[in-house]
């Protein structure tokens, strides 16, 4: 499911430049698609995370892969920016809510010991990152010998692919669950005051706060590079062809990251390998965008990238594990996750705006280093401790 689902998200940036040209839209319009859908998902996201920690993931996870169907044909009969940001964004987004990392994170978290945790989060992470490897070149092969459209129609095809994988992933729906017996309305009344009570929990615990705004940092690291290096790269002179193998190259590196941060998640405090992650990131950066974008460059940017991307995940599920627990681990991880896509609004539309007025990315660039740097400062040095009930259970 999250090779499927990651890799057609990693891979949006590919169609910028032609769907643009095509339906005579600024960068700034598509962006902002892009923007929406990293918003939709980021809102939405919570409210997913509190209907799978009720009736289960099954329902939810076959739903987003419809949804996604459905928007991505929505764009291909769009005409004007509405249907785009309709389609590619507010139905792609909620899709990605129901099929993303946070809802099968959460899922497996309570299938696995503690001991195994971080480690197995981290090699599902791997899988969804693969799906880059698959969808980018897939992706521009087919939209350069037959179109945007048919490029979006063999995406399409993958959210076939991805319904058994849906309904297979909610198989651990009843892991964890002790409402057997209960009358509904008793159901209902005791988990409406356990989500205030939780919700409460994570606003007064400082460590929670700080991560979560770090990672509105990361999610605008990530966009920014997935949504813009095609078009910055075309601006360098550069083939479409090179944006693909980097895409790809993101993609297959990121499954290694994701594998070795789970490994090191088990061995090290996650707060800190977090803050080392978005501080390298922001050194990559500036390393790159300083010299000329030529194609070994910007592969071996990509190669690097890629071991920084989206290793965070598990890392973040594993700390909201560690600090409450695994009850409500969907419902704090996508919590947690709308602040990141609030990053991610900001990165995909704001990037946009930048080049659209300047016709260059050096503000953009410089923008999404200084506040990398200060975010893995804050996040080496949050408090990573249980809350006070964790403590008395153990």
């Amino acid at each position: 499911m999250l090779t499927m689902s990651m890799g057609m998200r990693q891979s949006f940036g590919l169609f910028v430049n032609p769907v643009t040209q095509d339906l005579g839209l600024s960068i700034a319009d598509f962006t902002l698609a892009i923007a929406l859908q990293n918003l939709v998902w980021g809102v939405s996201q919570p409210l997913i995370g509190i209907v799978a920690d009720r009736i289960g993931c099954r329902f939810l996870t076959v739903l987003g892969s419809i949804l996604y169907a459905a928007g991505l044909a929505l764009t291909i009969i769009a005409t004007n920016p509405i249907a785009l940001w309709i389609g590619l964004g507010i139905l792609v987004g909620l899709a990605l809510a129901c099929t993303g990392l946070s809802l099968a994170l959460a899922a497996a978290a309570r299938a696995v010991s503690t001991a195994k945790r971080s480690i197995t989060l981290g090699t599902i992470s791997a899988f969804g990152s693969i799906g880059t490897f698959i969808a980018a070149p897939l992706a521009q092969g087919l939209i350069s010998n037959g179109g945007w459209i048919i490029a979006m129609v063999g995406f399409i095809g993958m959210c076939a692919v991805m319904l058994p994988a849906c309904f297979v992933a909610g198989a651990g729906d009843s892991t964890g669950k002790n409402t057997l017996g209960k009358p509904t309305a008793q159901v209902t009344l005791e988990f409406e005051i356990r989500i205030k009570e939780v919700l409460s929990e994570a606003w007064h615990h400082k460590g929670y706060v700080t991560m979560s705004v770090a990672y509105f940092v990361c999610g605008l690291q990530l966009i920014f590079i997935a949504a813009h290096l095609p078009a910055y790269l075309e601006l360098c002179g550069q083939t479409p062809n090179l944006s693909a193998q980097a895409l790809g190259l993101i993609g297959g590196f990121n499954a290694i990251g994701c594998y070795l941060l789970g490994w090191l998640g088990s061995k090290f405090p996650k707060q800190v390998l977090l803050g080392i992650v978005y501080i390298l990131r922001s050194f990559f950066i500036i390393v790159y965008f300083l010299i000329p974008a030529t194609t070994t460059t910007t592969l071996i940017f990509a190669s690097v990238m890629g071991l920084l991307w989206l290793g965070v995940a598990p890392l973040v599920t594993g700390l909201v594990a560690q600090i409450f627990g695994l009850q409500n681990v969907a419902t704090l991880t996508g919590i947690a996750f709308f602040c990141h896509q609030t990053g991610s609004f900001v990165g995909a539309w704001g990037a946009g705006l930048l080049v659209d007025e300047f016709g260059t990315y050096d503000l953009a660039w410089k923008i999404a280093v200084v506040i990398g740097i200060t975010a893995g400062f804050f996040q080496i040095l949050m408090n990573a401790s249980p809350v006070s009930r964790m403590r008395v259970k153990d």
